[in-house]
């Protein structure tokens, strides 16, 4: 082996490999900005805490002691005799509610119902002469018993859509005034009714109800006071001050409506009720009239008259 000429090929590389290292990079340095904001997404990749799906909290009560949940665990006339003060809120559950949906025939209806009516103008006072356009109605729970929109009798020269949310297209599927009459009186029968000015609606369904069972949630002394007394509070004001969650913003909804009534009444039922008793006390039955001789004698037993035994002729 020529050990001369490998030591000379052997210098060669090295001043070759000098001459590389001497040399100026060909790449510029990165750019200050980006190195930054490099090292910020790399600090925040290792603090920020993994974001996993967060597991809805649930409460161990039941529909029956909240008012809201997936379905009554008891009847619903035991919830509305022990129900005392609960608060229920909408946003505790989610209603599956079914527009112009008619008759609920799977929710039980109870003792006590909430109703609320949508209008449109007629005739050539639009703003001051209204006419039926939607009828919905809720039970204890505020679930859906019965909703439909309804053909109005008079010619409507206002839709009142940015209010009413109702529009022509919906008069297409829309019930009978006769039908939907029938079908909430029929509701409404021998049941406790519950709304805000309810007169209002009344005087739209043409209907009446006793008023020993209404329970007008306009009407309530105490929430008249909340108004400053000086005539009736809005339901809108009503369900932001005491249930703390907003109504009507933009179009109304009557099943969102009947169902804040629903919820002012049952957050103050025994006031409403202490109050309903003073309105409408129950009378006690008369005491039984006493009898006058004649009468006494008359109701007396009779006593039995012995058959006198025929004797035999021998």
């Amino acid at each position: 082996m020529d050990l001369a000429g490998l030591s000379s090929n052997w210098k060669k590389l090295q001043a070759t490999l000098k001459k590389s290292e001497n040399a100026e990079p060909s790449s510029k340095p990165a750019n200050q900005n980006d190195l930054k904001r490099k090292r910020e997404q790399s600090k925040a990749a290792t603090t920020k805490p993994s974001l996993l799906p967060r597991k809805k909290l649930r409460t161990t009560r039941t529909m029956a002691q909240s008012g809201m949940g997936a379905k009554a665990t008891v009847p619903i006339q035991d919830l509305e005799k022990s129900d005392n003060g609960v608060r229920p809120r909408p946003s505790d559950r989610t209603f599956s509610d079914k527009v112009n949906a008619g008759l609920s025939k799977s929710v039980e209806i109870g003792k006590y119902i909430a109703i609320d009516c949508e209008m449109v103008g007629v005739g050539p006072h639009p703003d001051r002469e209204s006419a039926l356009a939607r009828v919905s109605i809720v039970n204890y729970n505020g679930d859906q018993v019965y909703d439909s929109y309804v053909l109005p009798q008079e010619t409507v020269t206002d839709w009142r859509t940015f209010v009413s949310g109702v529009e022509p297209k919906h008069m297409k599927y829309a019930r009978s005034f006769q039908e939907a009459q029938a079908d909430v009186a029929k509701i409404m029968h021998g049941r406790v009714l519950i709304g805000h000015h309810i007169s209002h609606d009344l005087n739209a369904l043409k209907l009446s109800h006793p008023q020993r069972d209404i329970r007008d949630t306009a009407r309530h002394a105490p929430y008249k006071r909340i108004h400053g007394g000086n005539g009736y509070p809005r339901l809108k004001m009503l369900a932001s001050e005491l249930l703390g969650f907003e109504i009507q913003e933009g179009e109304h909804s009557s099943i969102e409506d009947a169902r804040a009534c629903m919820l002012l009444f049952r957050r103050d039922k025994a006031a409403f009720e202490r109050d309903h008793a003073k309105r409408w006390p129950t009378r006690p039955p008369p005491p039984p009239k006493p009898l006058d001789d004649t009468e006494t004698q008359a109701q007396a037993p009779k006593a039995k008259k012995k058959k006198k035994k025929k004797k035999s002729k021998r």
